[in-house]
């Protein structure tokens, strides 16, 4: 289980930072900084740069992302923004616009 979850409904503005998975279900925009997995599920709208250890995409993103494993984008995902990330995948389906720079 998620150590925070942004829950479907909730539209949360500014920066988050944690240490723990954070999944968002709701709305976000600003800044979200993570050294555990970020997950984006397929209701969530995202306004904001992340940073966190992975990030699967299976809503929408704008903002550029960092991850220090790997990012996902899943079936249905769509991600508008710079990707700096070890590993990135996208899956059939998924949509991204931007630049990717796997030199960590």
């Amino acid at each position: 289980m998620a150590g925070t979850v942004i829950g479907e409904g909730l539209t949360v503005e500014g920066d988050i930072t944690g240490e723990e998975e954070i999944v968002i279900h709701g709305n976000l925009r600003g800044r979200l900084t993570s050294s555990d997995a970020v997950t984006v599920s397929g209701t969530a709208i995202v306004g904001a740069d992340i940073t966190g250890a992975s990030l699967s995409v299976a809503g929408q993103v704008t903002g550029d992302v960092t991850a220090s494993e790997r990012v996902d984008i899943q079936a249905g995902g769509k991600l508008v923004g710079d990707i700096k990330a070890a590993r990135f995948t996208i899956a059939d389906g998924a949509s991204f616009k931007g630049n990717v720079d796997m030199e960590l």
